[in-house]
């Protein structure tokens, strides 16, 4: 009788049903009122004393066996009828598929990623709520330092010493802080300006910044640097650097790129010189360099930053900087990708 209770078990563990109508005829023949079950109880006080321990655990073995079994396969029906309810006949030939949209910001901005990775920069990234030391004392820019009225900051009214930080350097500040040099890093991130918005300006736009720090770190390592840059990003192999001035970097520079006058749109975009500016750089402020606690007597660097917006605008000929922000799918449709 024991050898009988366990290979019902085993009969009852590897049952499969593929309908409802089979588990309910599973359900009756053992569970129901004149089931197996029933007949084995009914058989138990005529096993022997020293045989009923083991007998009564194998009856309930399988009592449990089969009302598990029950609920496995009822959950598993379940489970295929609602997911056919929900997508269908998963045999049909499936709908083409639409290709999505990658916005050009971020087509733009994992572009110039892409081609400074070939070079050993590494991508880092710092908070938008940004701290004064961070975004402007420790970047050669003191408490009333005339330069601050370069960039109109949104301040944070309940905390003066907090603000929307205005460019990606905050972040190469704090890089700087946690790391020891070598050093070389990019910062891509979206950037905060009270400025009036128009064609050209937006109070919200995005920078790329570069920062390399080591030993030995001239002047034309940043010119080298730059113009391996234009050739990957723009195919043109022609840049000049126009002294400018930032207070985080000295001697500093405006990076131009010579676009050409082969079209009409060349004139236009270029007001008929030929040049189109896309970036400023420099070498590292010593200052900026005592402030993340570098050795400015042994080590020293050179910085850059573009707008992602602006080159977007170049590469893609966009004529007004606010349709980057209208969510117009007329316009976005226009950028299909599959990455």
């Amino acid at each position: 009788m024991l050898d009988k209770v366990k290979e019902l078990i085993g009969d009852v563990q590897s049952f499969k049903a593929t309908s409802k109508e089979e588990v309910e005829n599973f359900r009756i023949k053992y569970l129901g009122s004149k089931g197996l079950l029933k007949d084995l109880f009914a058989e138990f006080k005529n096993v022997d004393a020293e045989l009923r321990k083991d007998f009564g655990q194998a009856l309930n073995n399988l009592k449990k066996s089969a009302e598990g079994k029950v609920a496995e396969l009822n959950e598993a029906l379940e489970s295929a009828i609602e997911e056919k309810g929900v997508y269908g006949d998963l045999t049909r030939p499936s709908e083409p598929i639409n290709l999505g949209s990658r916005h050009p910001i971020s087509l733009v901005k994992n572009q110039i990623i892409e081609v400074f990775n070939r070079i050993g920069f590494t991508v880092s990234e710092g908070p938008e709520i940004e701290d004064d030391w961070h975004n402007f004392t420790a970047l050669n820019l003191p408490e009333y330092h005339p330069a601050r009225d370069m960039q109109d900051t949104f301040f944070i009214e309940k905390n003066p010493d907090t603000l929307l930080r205005t460019h990606t350097s905050s972040v190469q500040v704090r890089y700087m802080e946690n790391n020891e040099p070598p050093i070389r890093t990019i910062s891509p991130g979206r950037v905060f300006r009270n400025e009036d918005i128009s064609a050209r300006a937006h109070c919200i736009f995005h920078q790329v910044e570069g920062l390399y720090i080591d030993t030995d770190v001239s002047f034309a390592d940043l010119k080298q640097t730059l113009l391996y840059f234009t050739k990957e990003m723009f195919g043109k192999s022609k840049i000049r650097l126009r002294p400018s001035y930032f207070p985080f970097t000295e001697p500093s520079a405006e990076v131009d790129i010579y676009w050409g006058l082969e079209t009409e749109t060349d004139y236009r975009i270029t007001k008929g010189t030929g040049w189109l500016e896309i970036m400023g750089c420099g070498m590292v402020d010593p200052n900026v360099l005592k402030n993340a606690n570098i050795d400015p007597t042994k080590y020293s660097g050179y910085a850059f930053g573009m707008g992602i917006e602006r080159i977007a605008m170049l590469l893609y000929q966009i004529p007004d900087i606010r349709m980057f922000y209208e969510n117009d799918k007329r316009f976005l449709e226009q950028f299909k990708s599959v990455i």
